[in-house]
């Protein structure tokens, strides 16, 4: 995992999100991933030298303008390519309140596996996790917050602390229709 730019590559951002976690959010699509999902609707984030560069600052400026948001998540591209650069951030919505919600195409244990202190501190910033690939053939229209049958909504401090995966009692994340 790559974490080296003092700014931060973004694909895009959107405002006010309600498909991207619970409650109205901030989604920041972080530009960048390697892993090229068949089906994947970012495509255009796969480039790790694509996007536009932004400062943590910035960004936190940005979400706090609106008093209405419940939370920030970072989506992709990948978001753990950039956990250096995101630090500042995550640490800055978590001071204000704001709830942060990281999307990833990798799995809890490979990321532990791996043992990156950026990624790891990220993690601990964040209060859920949805790991795993997006797979075209588990994909699901039925499922909240999430594309594919094979991701998993993880309780992130409960994760960290047990150095295990353990998904979210957060019924809001659960639900299919």
């Amino acid at each position: 995992m790559i974490a080296t730019e003092k700014t931060i590559r973004i694909a895009g951002i959107a405002n006010d999100s309600i498909v991207d976690g619970p409650g109205l959010r901030m989604t920041i699509f972080l530009q960048g991933c390697r892993r090229h999902c068949e089906g994947c609707h970012n495509r255009e984030s796969w480039p790790l030298e694509g996007g536009e560069e932004y400062r943590a600052e910035t960004l936190l400026a940005l979400a706090l303008k609106n008093p209405l948001l419940a939370g920030v998540t970072f989506s992709g591209g990948e978001p753990l390519l950039r956990a250096r650069p995101l630090l500042p951030l995550a640490a800055g919505l978590r001071e204000r309140g704001l709830d942060l919600v990281i999307f990833t195409g990798y799995v809890f244990e490979d990321i532990l596996a791996d043992g990156d202190k950026d990624v790891l501190a990220l993690l601990g910033l964040a209060s859920v996790l949805v790991d795993g690939p997006f797979v075209l053939a588990e994909k699901s229209l039925m499922l909240s917050f999430r594309g594919s049958k094979n991701q998993r909504v993880l309780d992130l401090a409960e994760s960290l602390a047990e150095g295990r995966s353990v998904p979210t009692k957060n019924r809001v994340w659960c639900h299919e229709t």
